[in-house]
């Protein structure tokens, strides 16, 4: 299918509103002459591939012709900009909230196309009166910008976006950016974005990537960098160009609101809204694209119990979502058979469940367990030379961090525990199934260059309005028993037992292995790893 644009039809996109405007004085004829060829380039060039049986992401030296020419009329004004809806959910996020607010505001469209919607869920009334300051700021600039509470959370994350989009003034826009309370997105993510979903009319879905403003920050940090690093580069790209599907990322992205509702718009059964959401749309035939040029600034949790909490979500999530998609993905008559079991075997059972599976069992309990049993031998071929090829072939990702690959695979053997334990709770729909704790932000992209920067010199914090009201109760102090993770601990005493096992008495010479994947266990049940919250200090 070909998108065609006669005369007067078609979509303005353009730099902002610094580009809206018509050509420059004195040179009309060669701009509208130049402007008609570049109408012709992005409609049917390579820029955009809308007869394309597969929506592939742009070619890098197309990027830029495409970020520079994303309009297919500059010279009518914003009339024609299509109208995007900004979402922006929050919960307590007194760090951070100036940072996102401010990073949207700045987005360059047309002001009047362009909705910023921040729904504010935060149950702390200093921080819900600091946000709802700060949109009032922005809306005396002249920006579109809607505050919104709801009574309850119901739903959560969830609950909020499927609240925002029952406002009237939703019903005139047509897409989605939406972007979590510590993510900034450039000035031109629009620019870069919106165009894939303008010209190809199946994409319901532009993903982009995430940039890191705290990697440095400390071990646990650089470990998350490396690992996201992977599932962006090759997880997210070889799912956007292989099979135009993989699971949203929850922020960074920009969605087609009809594509939401024919899916049957945000569901809040299991704690991954942003998966379930996705694998629904494309069950209905969608497709979606994954531009990594486009990276949106973030924050990664520096503490471990953050980092704890976020990953029994990440596991946990997908694996009930499985269980509870398995039938109708099975019942499906829009997808293909093998899009049916690209989704059932290679996206929910071996990249959610059986990957934490077979490392925990592998490294963490067979190589361990073999020491006792002189008639077990495994060959040096598993022990070695595979598991060293898949790490390298991870590390690739992160080449600035080659020289922790070791450390860091020794971490994911140890999260494998948390995650297998997360995994099976979703699976028995159990327990913690439906824990859902908002990834704590200490505020660390304040240290990184802000992306609002020169842009308001205005300060409006007010020490009335940050000091609360009511001192600060004295904290209990943590129970001896829960200060530790003692699963972790056991694990790596185990293992460590095994190892002088192996070094007195089997002697197959594991025990190098056991005593560092030990000790990396050991490290992380007595969580000396990632920083200090400052309520510990």
């Amino acid at each position: 299918m070909r998108v065609r644009v006669g005369a007067g039809e078609g979509v303005r996109c353009g730099a902002g509103s610094k580009a809206a405007g018509g050509p420059v004085a004195g040179h009309d004829g060669d701009d509208t002459a130049r402007e008609a060829v570049r109408r012709r380039r992005v409609l049917h060039g390579q820029s955009f591939r809308p007869e394309a049986r597969a929506p592939v992401p742009v070619a890098a030296d197309h990027r830029s012709r495409m970020d520079e020419e994303a309009c297919l009329d500059g010279g009518g004004g914003g009339a024609g900009f299509p109208v995007v809806l900004v979402q922006i959910p929050m919960y307590n996020e007194r760090e951070v909230y100036k940072l996102s607010i401010g990073a949207a505001c700045a987005l360059e469209w047309p002001s009047d196309r362009l909705v910023i919607q921040v729904l504010d869920d935060s149950t702390d009334p200093v921080v819900k009166d600091l946000v709802e300051i700060e949109c009032k700021r922005w809306l005396g600039k002249g920006v579109n910008i809607k505050y919104e509470v709801r009574g309850n959370r119901k739903g959560y994350k969830a609950g909020a976006l499927k609240e925002g989009l029952k406002h009237s003034y939703v019903h005139e826009c047509e897409y989605i950016a939406m972007f979590d309370a510590d993510f900034q997105p450039v000035s031109d993510f629009l620019l870069r974005t919106v165009p894939f979903l303008v010209h190809n009319s199946d994409i319901a879905l532009v993903q982009t990537r995430w940039k890191f403003v705290n990697s440095d920050e400390c071990l646990l940090t650089r470990f998350q960098e490396m690992s996201l690093d992977y599932h962006f580069k090759f997880e997210q790209e070889a799912g956007s160009v292989v099979y135009s599907f993989f699971g949203f990322n929850g922020t960074a992205g920009v969605w087609r609101i009809s594509a939401i509702d024919d899916a049957g718009g945000w569901k809040d059964r299991t704690t991954v809204e942003d998966m379930d959401l996705a694998v629904r749309t494309a069950l209905q035939g969608w497709k979606f694209v994954y531009v990594g040029d486009v990276k949106v600034r973030s924050e990664l949790p520096s503490t471990f119990k953050a980092y704890r909490f976020q990953q029994h979500r990440w596991s946990c999530g997908p694996a009930n979502l499985f269980k509870k998609m398995m039938g109708e993905i099975l019942e499906n008559k829009k997808v293909s058979f093998w899009s049916k079991i690209h989704l059932l075997y290679d996206f929910f059972f071996v990249g959610k469940i059986a990957a934490h599976t077979v490392t925990f069992i592998y490294y963490c309990f067979a190589i361990p367990v073999s020491v006792f049993f002189p008639e077990i031998q495994i060959p040096l071929w598993g022990m070695v030379y595979v598991p060293t090829v898949i790490t390298l072939c991870k590390a690739i990702g992160s080449p600035s961090s080659f020289h922790l690959v070791i450390l860091w695979v020794l971490f994911e053997n140890v999260m494998s525990l948390h995650r297998i334990k997360a995994a099976t709770t979703g699976l028995l729909d159990a327990g913690r199934v439906n824990e859902w704790v908002v990834t704590e932000k200490l505020g660390d992209a304040n240290k990184a260059k802000s992306a609002t920067d020169g842009l308001d010199a205005v300060k409006v914090i007010d020490v009335e309005l940050t000091t609360p009201l009511v001192p600060k109760l004295k904290k209990w102090r943590i129970r001896f028993w829960d200060k530790y993770n003692w699963s972790e601990i056991f694990v790596g005493t185990y293992i460590i037992v095994c190892g002088f096992y192996d070094l007195f008495y089997a002697k197959k010479g594991y025990y190098i292995y056991l005593f560092v994947q030990g000790l990396a266990f050991l490290v992380v049940g007595f969580e000396y790893i990632g920083t200090r919250p400052p309520s510990a200090e």
